[in-house]
């Protein structure tokens, strides 16, 4: 059993899937740098706030402690319901930006990969034709 895993290991494919997932990893921070740090402020300064991932709405009571508190990460700690349509902006805006240069990735790759050359296939005859066809050409020589 351990020759079998060793080998499932030592093939490409796992090692490349591993590769692509740490990779992925930091691009998905970089990602989530660019979301969080320089495009969400910018689209909530256009709607009027600074940080737009803390847009939120209460759904239910606020402790005394937090009142008018507008904290998304201290009340949800506390355990307050709330409806953050902030944080899925930001995330749905992050979806969008790793989509899309996944996107451009492929596109560019699937250019810079040579075309396979089109082969023309010649009609494959079906063997039942190919069958009568031989029967019938054995009939005719006897």
């Amino acid at each position: 059993m351990f020759k079998e895993f060793k080998a499932f290991i030592a093939r490409g494919n796992v090692l490349d899937l591993a590769v692509a997932v740490i990779i992925g990893a930091a691009f998905g921070k970089i990602v989530t740098s660019l979301t969080d740090d320089v495009i969400m402020p910018v689209i909530g300064k256009i709607f009027g706030g600074l940080d737009f991932s803390s847009y939120f709405v209460a759904l239910g009571k606020v402790p005394p402690g937090l009142a008018g508190s507008s904290d998304y990460a201290a009340l949800k700690k506390a355990g307050v319901p709330l409806f953050g349509y902030g944080a899925f902006v930001t995330a749905a805006v992050n979806f969008l930006i790793v989509a899309f240069i996944i996107f451009l990735i492929v596109r560019a790759v699937n250019r810079l990969m040579p075309k396979a050359p089109e082969v023309i296939a010649e009609p494959v005859e079906p063997t039942d034709v190919t069958l009568l066809r031989e029967i019938r050409d054995e009939l005719r020589r006897r």
